[in-house]
């Protein structure tokens, strides 16, 4: 099978070449009820936390993620760093360190690498082993991914159990790659474990629960000889279909599961219920509930909470507070989702008295497992964002910290982006700096988020620091394109030609997969603040790399070349765009007609907005014109 390649060049090989032999010295609330396996790499959650637990552990995991933070992309200093840190390397370090580094994917397989290289003789445990596979898969790099199983089918084919397999299948389906999800059940066998009927039920509840509930549907056919149908597959097909608010496929797939010899159960209902509610049939939804009841499958925490986020998200919310009671009278009990439910209802609609009321609730019945959690406390800090109030953010902030309940990744991200808005810009860095010692690790939208709050503000040495830092972590990827170029453009307006182009030198010499939208945001860039010459060197390199530039960025660098009477350099692109336009079986002169008719489109749409503005800023100025006379004299309007 071919695999896509991934752009850690510099990872493959340590990978797929044997180990070196020892030397001395060296949107829906519901929950399955179903039994699961323990995975050890799909519960995110669980591996942040147990990173941030205080151990003998700790101080050596952070001396050392800071190393790696530091020094990743120069290998040989962060040999000599690493070397002279006089961390003891010893059996479950390399685990810890890297679920320290987090989504950071290049500072985890660079330090993997590193400590094979050192210490040969140490054994890398499964967990290890599974914690960097979690890694890669979660920053998408897919094929050191697949290099990384072939490594531990060679060394150590016991860790390579179903569940190591499944979290590659729900990677792989996250990223919508249907095809590759369902290569990963195929290819099970050759890495010696045979997929059975688990795999292939979280194969369908993989694709149903990312929006590839016809992908599954066809699998479904397809493979029902191979896996016999039961009632887990019926329930995941069910929830893609509901999901997806196609609920006349929803209900087939019932009578088929009715054919089948399954009968609903309560999960079956819950799905049902949460797609009548989402999709605004609350008639349905309580007749269903009233069904429930009279065939003895009496509704549960669940049933009752999903109506009451479906009555929220509407701003039903006296309808919600009726449904919440009558759950508490018919003597079922309230968890902790239907709290945060509520609160998360009130804060939306700007209550956050209420939303305090009930949050002080649980504060009292912490003792009887209710106790809040970061989930509790994230709409709160929204409504204050909403309102911004930062002061609030701060007083709630600690607050929890009184309860014991750490911040996660989305309430640091809330308070970082409030600061960065109220221009608080050292705030931000203060929170940052306390996020990353919680032993939290920053994620792209925490990233991001900085990065525009200093571009707004003007600090665009900062912006470009944290930028930098971004891509060292292996966290930039197609999705960013915006941010490089709000980046690049501001960083050249300032004049800050010299830094732009350190920006861009650290996202290639990081082998970032850069297409031709990438080479094009920094081209377009450098002509629109005329550096025409660089740009036209920068498209030179492009297409060294294989990529031809658009039609439009050629048309606009030949008309910049013409208006500097540079023959040469126009000359040369040319030849190039020639050759590879007949590579691609199109014509030179189609391709640059077709250049000239965008510019001359992209102009046209630039005249109408730049109109239309002029027509708005008439209309907004209508009432100072209305002060004068009809020959311009001043009226008195009093």
């Amino acid at each position: 099978m071919q695999r896509k390649s991934c752009n850690l060049t510099n990872v493959l090989p340590f990978l797929l070449r044997p180990k070196p032999k020892p030397q001395p010295a060296i949107l829906f609330c519901i929950r399955s009820l179903y039994p699961q396996r323990s995975s050890h790499l799909t519960d995110d959650s669980k591996s942040a936390a147990e990173a941030r637990i205080t151990d003998e552990f700790s101080s050596d995991v952070e001396k050392l993620y800071r190393i790696l933070r530091k020094f990743h992309i120069r290998p040989d200093k962060l040999d000599l760093a690493l070397r002279d840190s006089d961390v003891s390397l010893r059996p479950g370090l390399l685990e810890r360190v890297i679920r320290r580094c987090g989504p950071a994917a290049d500072l985890a397989i660079s330090f993997f690498s590193w400590l094979s290289r050192r210490r040969p003789d140490l054994p890398q445990s499964a967990a290890a082993h599974r914690a960097l596979l979690s890694s890669l898969t979660r920053a998408r790099h897919f094929g050191a991914a697949w290099a990384l199983l072939d490594r531990m089918r060679r060394e150590l084919p016991d860790a390579l159990t179903t569940d190591v397999f499944v979290a590659l299948i729900r990677r792989f389906a996250a990223a919508r790659m249907v095809s590759k999800a369902v290569q990963v059940l195929d290819e099970m066998t050759a890495y010696g474990c045979a997929p059975d009927d688990y795999v292939f039920a979280c194969l369908l509840d993989a694709l149903c629960k990312n929006g590839s509930v016809k992908e599954a549907a066809s699998l479904f056919r397809d493979m029902r000889y191979r896996f016999p149908p039961n009632l887990r597959h019926f329930t995941s097909l069910l929830y893609g279909w509901c999901r997806a608010g196609k609920l006349d496929e929803a209900k087939f797939i019932l009578v088929q599961m009715r054919e089948a010899g399954f009968e609903p159960d309560i999960v079956v209902y819950n799905t049902l219920l949460a797609g009548f509610a989402a999709a605004g049939k609350m008639e349905d939804s309580y007749a269903l509930l009233t069904e429930m009841s009279r065939k003895g499958c009496e509704p549960n925490v669940i049933s009752y909470t999903t109506l009451i986020q479906a009555l929220c998200t509407r701003d039903c919310l006296d309808d919600a507070m009726r449904v919440f009671v009558e759950m508490r009278s018919r003597g079922c009990v309230p968890d902790i989702v239907a709290y945060n439910t509520l609160i998360s209802g009130f804060c939306k609609s700007g209550r956050l008295d209420r939303a305090y009321e009930f949050l002080d609730a649980m504060d009292t019945m912490a003792m009887q497992g209710c106790a809040p959690n970061p989930s509790t406390y994230f709409p709160i800090f929204t409504g204050h964002e909403l309102k911004e109030d930062i002061d609030k953010c701060f007083e709630l902030m600690s607050r929890m910290s009184k309860a014991g309940c750490l911040p996660d990744l989305g309430i640091y991200n809330v308070v970082i982006r409030l600061s960065c808005k109220l221009a608080e810009l050292k705030r931000a860095v203060v929170i940052w700096n306390e996020m990353e010692a919680s032993g939290l690790s920053p994620g792209l939208d925490t990233f991001i988020i900085m990065i525009h709050g200093f571009i707004n503000q003007g600090f665009l040495i900062e912006a470009s620091g944290y930028f930098k830092e971004m891509v060292v972590r292996g966290l930039f990827s197609a999705p960013q394109y915006g941010t490089l170029k709000e980046l690049l453009n501001s960083l050249l307006r300032a004049e800050k030609l010299e830094l732009a182009m350190d920006v861009w030198t650290c996202i290639v010499s990081k082998g970032c997969e850069l297409n031709v939208y990438a080479w094009t945001i920094w081209i377009h860039a450098l002509f629109s603040n005329k550096h025409v010459k660089e740009a036209c060197s920068y498209c030179l390199d492009m297409m060294d790399a294989g990529l031809m530039p658009q039609p439009d960025t050629f048309a606009k660098l030949m008309k910049g070349l013409k208006k500097l009477y540079n023959r040469q350099i126009a000359a040369e692109i040319t030849e190039k765009v020639r050759v590879m336009a007949a590579e691609r079986n199109v014509t030179f002169k189609m391709y640059k007609r077709r250049g000239e008719m965008d510019l001359e489109r992209k102009k046209q749409r630039a005249r109408k907005k730049r109109r239309e503005g002029r027509q708005r800023r008439a209309c907004q100025g209508g009432n100072k014109a209305n002060i004068l006379g009809p020959y311009g004299l001043k009226v008195d309007l009093v």
